[in-house]
């Protein structure tokens, strides 16, 4: 395969890969589907427990509302 050919396949895989995550987004909402390594973290409502051990193994401070 010429270096052309795999900068064409790497640009169409990128297209696609993009229209379909924004295809799942528009769906589902936003955050729905990440990127491996992004940082966007989701700020949800929660109920503690009353078990510290229990809301930090949970990781977001509780039971989601």
């Amino acid at each position: 395969m010429k270096p052309d050919e795999t900068e064409q396949k790497q640009a169409s895989r990128g297209k696609a890969l993009d229209a379909a995550l924004s295809q799942i987004e528009k769906q589902f909402g936003k955050g729905a589907v990440m990127k491996l390594g992004q940082k966007e973290a989701a700020v949800a409502e929660v109920i503690p427990t009353g078990a510290l051990s229990l809301d930090m193994a949970l990781g977001i401070g509780g039971i989601p509302k």
